[in-house]
């Protein structure tokens, strides 16, 4: 939903829910400075909220929805953060120009609740462009759900895939061995995965 009167924030209740747990396992992965490019940034809340909890850092969000990013913008500049924060890119995961976009080369790339809503072919792209945009020693930390050698991690979780195929057959719970296998074959290896609230998980990896 959103807010009314011109104000152009939309609200992600379960933005509201994970975004502590998740900063707190981002205070253990990203560097101190520099730049980090979110991807498929939603509402911006998440944005908002770590550019807030980690003001060293420069916050980039992107979202290929125009709504999502007038949104973003609309945080922005409720939470006073520019001109610290800068303005959301309107960028699909896919597109492959990531680099001309940004006003820095970015540190770490962030995805969260990405993987399960979005097609195959999104989860494959955010790991070649992420391995062709970072340098060595760059991070890309993703956060969702995900199953395990096929198998899901719990009865809420195979619910959930099920739901999500049924809205999309290109959606669902991916599989972390399979994503892993990909990330490794893109250029990255594993550094961590947290298992986090409500049968998620935060996979690190290092370029």
């Amino acid at each position: 939903m959103s807010n009314s009167q011109g104000d152009q924030r939309l609200i992600f209740p379960a933005t509201q829910r994970n975004r502590i747990p998740i900063g707190d396992e981002l205070c253990q992965r990203l560097p101190s400075t520099g730049l980090i490019l979110e991807i498929a940034s939603g509402s911006g809340e998440h944005g908002v909220t770590f550019q807030k909890r980690f003001p060293t850092l420069t916050w980039q969000c992107s979202d290929p929805d125009p709504e999502h990013c007038r949104s973003i913008d609309s945080w922005i500049r409720h939470e006073q953060l520019s001109p610290k924060m800068p303005a959301a890119l309107q960028l699909d995961v896919r597109d492959t120009n990531w680099q001309d976009q940004l006003s820095m080369p970015a540190q770490a790339v962030v995805a969260i609740n990405l993987l399960h809503i979005s097609a195959w072919e999104c989860t494959l792209a955010l790991l070649r462009q992420s391995a062709q945009l970072l340098q060595a020693g760059g991070k890309l930390c993703v956060y969702g759900p995900f199953c395990v050698d096929g198998q899901h991690v719990s009865e809420s979780n195979h619910c959930f895939d099920a739901s999500l195929r049924a809205r999309n057959p290109a959606w669902g719970v991916r599989d972390q061995t399979t994503v892993l296998h990909q990330a490794s074959e893109a250029g990255f290896a594993v550094q961590t995965i947290t298992l986090m609230p409500a049968n998620n998980r935060m996979i690190t990896w290092i370029r």
